[in-house]
């Protein structure tokens, strides 16, 4: 009976050190933006789905190549996991077309089906890097932030990612898959 109980509670504290660490953060607001398609994106399209955000620009010499090499790990290791998408937001919409962003997802192997390349009016991309994502603001350097965003199915963040961190990545698959859990 004691084995039991303490089974139990073995199994009580790993759920609730699981969802400790995939707390809240904040809600993202709805948006539309255009993807690399050229099509409009509504945020709805992402409602009931695990996805991971990140701001990024193709022409960036710094930390993007290693973001979006990143990203593809990610993609690569959750493909098989329902309902998961990935969001890759320009910060540079001025250059990073519609067409500009489908060539640099091609050649970074991003797969149309479950990965966006969007893009938009500044003041869009601004309010959501900012307020929505809370990463900081976009004020025309091109500097920004290089953390992933990990966001549920009801809008919500749940985690953030440095991503020059060894670990990042591996933690980011295993939170998507710990939010899977959770919706079945």
């Amino acid at each position: 009976m004691k084995v039991l109980a303490v089974l139990a509670l073995v199994a009580t504290l790993t759920a609730c050190s699981r969802h400790a660490a995939l707390d809240t953060f904040g809600d993202i607001p709805h948006f539309n933006l255009i993807a690399q398609d050229g099509q409009d994106f509504d945020s709805h399209a992402l409602a009931g789905k695990i996805w991971v955000a990140d701001f990024i620009y193709t022409t960036c010499p710094g930390p993007c190549p290693r973001m979006t090499s990143q990203m593809r790990e990610v993609q690569d290791a959750v493909w098989q996991v329902p309902d998961v998408r990935l969001v890759s937001f320009t910060i540079d919409p001025a250059n990073d077309t519609p067409a500009v962003l489908a060539a640099y997802a091609k050649i970074h192997g991003a797969s149309p089906a479950v990965w966006y390349f969007l893009t938009g009016p500044v003041a869009t991309i601004e309010m959501l890097d900012r307020d929505g994502f809370k990463l900081g603001n976009i004020d025309g350097t091109l500097e920004h932030s290089t953390r992933f965003v990990l966001v549920d199915g009801q809008g919500r963040i749940r985690g953030y990612y440095d991503t020059s961190e060894s670990s990042a990545i591996s933690k980011v698959i295993s939170d998507i898959k710990a939010l899977a859990q959770e919706h079945t």
